[in-house]
């Protein structure tokens, strides 16, 4: 194997951060506090089905990990460890890969999907397990659990290195035996009958002598299981194979999931609230996506809530066809000094969107007012933490309901300072670390609430009427008619598919860098003449340092593919502003094989700057609202080329990206209990190894929690081993 091998394991001195919520916590009142305790409750339990949308084995790793450290401390294990022979750095090396385990909700990074390994030798992983007290104490399932295992837990053989689709990667979205052509299909058959994936996994069974080739299963998530006419729909026969909606999966969680958030649902605040949670309920049981679209309705109505909340199966980055939801839940309260300034963000958002340079047919006929807020996290489970979001995803409402805007500002916060940015100038470097959390706050709020917030889809409806004028407007490229829509059924999900996240995530990008040059933004946020110069332009640079010095990080040379959406938007806009030439960006390497440059000429960002992304997002946005995939493939796969040699050799430099590479921040989370008393306790945990494992343990006490995901695994196991599968 070629590869380093620490691009797949996480280093002794992985940075560990707390994500501080206490002041925001303790500023609830005890029934806000039990309604924020009994959705974080759901959330996390909700959150380990994201094991099962990982990788085939992550469910177990968690459950084996998680039965080890429920049964004894870890210093008695690592007692145990050291009279064995370990030393510090081996048992080290064992509890980082239980915190990666933990936080990714598997063994893939939460950020470039990549596998992790163990980063000590398989036989003293193994000894540390048989050596631990739940090994001891209940033999015959740690055995099961750990002859399962032992082999995948160090494979980085082929696809398995990432996650994908068919020969690209490894997926639990849909079965082994599935292709790109098999999840083209399922689409097809999705939108005839104007159905979303969200909440769905497709299992594919191959059959021998039937009048059809194969069978697909769609399965949704709810806690019934039975058929239910409105939902599963007949045995139907299309293109040849047979299709059949099912329910039930993840069913074991979901039942805990229900349960809390009933709990929740008695201390809501008003009946707004309640009104979505039971809508929210109402999904989880049935598994209908419809109901998650009403309690999301209910959502975008409860303005400015105390504790803002959102769950199910939200985001898509993660599935390699782009339309399946991985669950997430968060908890959160909001910060009301930083909330005011988006709430003045969104007072100029009409204004600042008729600066967006594609033109008002392309743009929303109404401007939907939506809340924005700034919020402390309390609890987020998933794979990983963003740093805002923009939700709900749903088309339909999206485009005439609304939508919200968080900004999770401790988690913006917690970004430790570098002791040295690598390829910047010393000067850039003080700049960078001086302002990049302020600079970053604002490009935030600019991309979740006028990046994902604008633009308009234009949809031929189903009785033959447009959504616009396809008579009068034209290209803001070339002026010319509009010849192509959104045809009924169709979303943007389903029309742009993989390339979806990551175009978008682009686009939002983009709208961020060219609004921030606005005076009266950077006024809103509190930074007016030099100051707010000095935060522009670190906002410039920051994306294109990240476009150069993390997001090749991302990129699988062997497979061609960009492992993370928005390291991907980052780098290719980095080489839209490159080919604009006239000296704006420059990257150069100053030591051959060792070290890069990046400069940018500050003076050119309002023309040659503003110039290429203004050009950029034209294309960008009349792509995605005419529906025009083709187009904004070409256009897109030409940026996220890794050329071999030219002025800018990608595919060489990016060994010297990664001599400088350094680990990603893992967060470490409060947990809520509620004492004899009726009160709701916080409890906080140091940034370690070992603190995190107890925000776990604490997180998880039962040990129902791994035998329910033991449980699904079984269920699941037959079609993600293709030896197992009908042939």
């Amino acid at each position: 194997m070629s590869d380093d091998i620490s691009m797949y394991t996480l280093p002794n001195n992985q940075p560990m951060v707390r994500l501080e919520c206490e002041a925001a916590f303790n500023a609830l009142s005890n029934k806000e506090k039990l309604y924020a305790h009994y959705l974080s409750q759901a959330a996390w339990n909700g959150g380990l089905i994201v094991c099962l949308q990982t990788s085939p084995e992550s469910p177990l790793i968690f459950a084996l990990l998680h039965k080890v450290f429920l049964s004894e401390s870890i210093a008695d294990l690592k007692k145990t460890a050291l009279a064995a022979g370990f030393t510090e750095d081996e048992f080290v090396a064992f509890l980082v890969y239980s915190c990666g385990v933990f936080s990714y909700s598997g063994n893939y990074k939460d950020f470039g999907d990549s596998k992790i390994i163990p980063n000590l030798p398989k036989e003293k992983f193994e000894q540390l397990i048989k050596g631990s007290k739940a090994y001891k104490d209940d033999e015959a399932s740690l055995k099961f659990l750990w002859d399962k295992i032992k082999d995948a837990l160090y494979n980085l053989e082929g696809k398995v290195k990432s996650l994908g689709l068919g020969s690209k990667g490894i997926t639990t979205y849909f079965s082994a035996n599935c292709t790109e052509e098999d999840a083209k299909l399922v689409n097809e058959f999705m939108q005839k009958h104007h159905l979303e994936s969200y909440n769905a996994r497709c299992f594919k069974t191959n059959v021998e002598g039937d009048n059809y080739k194969c069978k697909y299963e769609i399965r949704l998530a709810s806690t019934e299981t039975s058929d239910n006419p409105k939902i599963t729909l007949p045995e139907e026969i299309f293109q040849g194979a047979q299709f059949k909606i099912t329910r039930g999966d993840y069913d074991l969680l979901l039942l805990s999931v229900v349960e809390n958030l009933k709990k929740a649902k008695e201390h809501a605040a008003n009946e707004t609230e309640v009104k979505m949670i039971e809508k929210y309920v109402e999904h989880f049981v049935t598994g209908s996506l419809d109901e998650h679209k009403n309690g999301s309705r209910y959502w975008i109505k409860d303005k400015g809530p105390a504790v803002e909340t959102y769950i199910g199966f939200i985001e898509t980055y993660r599935d390699p066809a782009g339309q399946r939801g991985e669950f997430e839940g968060f908890v959160s309260m909001v910060n009301r000094e930083m909330s005011q300034k988006f709430s003045t963000l969104v007072d100029n958002a009409e204004k600042l969107l008729t600066i967006l340079p594609w033109g008002k047919d392309f743009e929303k006929d109404k401007f939907l007012r939506p809340d924005f807020t700034s919020l402390d996290v309390l609890t987020f489970a998933g794979s990983g933490i963003p740093a805002g979001i923009n939700i709900p995803n749903y088309d339909e409402i999206r485009q005439s309901e609304g939508f919200k805007n968080v900004s999770l500002g401790n988690v913006i916060s917690a970004r430790p300072l570098q002791d040295e940015v690598p390829f910047l100038s010393k000067e850039d470097d003080t700049l960078f670390n001086q302002l990049r959390v302020p600079s970053f706050e604002v490009q935030v709020g600019l991309h979740e609430l006028l990046g994902h917030g604008s633009g308009k889809l234009f949809r031929k409806n189903s009785d033959g009427t447009f959504n616009f004028d396809i008579e009068k407007v034209r290209s803001p490229i070339d002026n010319q008619p509009i010849t192509k829509y959104y045809k009924d059924g169709e979303t943007y999900d389903s029309v742009f598919g993989a390339l979806g996240s990551s175009y978008e995530e682009c686009r939002a990008e983009s709208v961020g860098l060219y609004l921030s040059l606005e005076k009266d933004v950077t006024k809103i946020f509190g930074y007016e003449g030099p100051e707010a110069e000095k935060v522009i332009y670190v906002n410039w640079l920051t994306m294109f340092w990240m476009g150069c010095a993390k997001a090749l990080e991302m990129y699988e040379p062997s497979t061609k593919k960009w492992l993370q959406s928005h390291s991907q938007a980052r780098y290719v806009i980095l080489r839209v502003c490159l080919e604009a030439g006239e000296d704006f960006v420059n990257i150069v390497e100053t030591e051959p094989g060792k070290n890069l440059r990046l400069t940018v000429d500050k003076s050119k960002i309002n023309t040659v700057g503003k110039k290429a992304i203004g050009d950029f997002l034209k294309k960008l946005q009349f792509y995605k609202s005419t529906a025009d995939f083709q187009a904004a493939k070409e256009m897109y796969d030409k940026y996220s080329e890794v050329p071999e040699d030219g002025p800018h050799p990608w595919a060489k430099w990016r060994d010297i990206i990664l001599a400088h590479k350094k680990p990603r921040r893992i967060f470490v989370q409060t947990n809520t209990t509620v004492d004899q008393s009726g009160s709701v306790v916080l409890k906080s945990y140091e940034e370690t190894f070992e603190g995190l494992i107890q925000s776990v343990v604490d997180r998880f006490p039962s040990p129902n929690s791994s035998e329910n995901l033991v449980k699904l695994w079984e269920k699941d196991q037959k079609f993600f081993y293709p030896e197992e599968l009908t042939n």
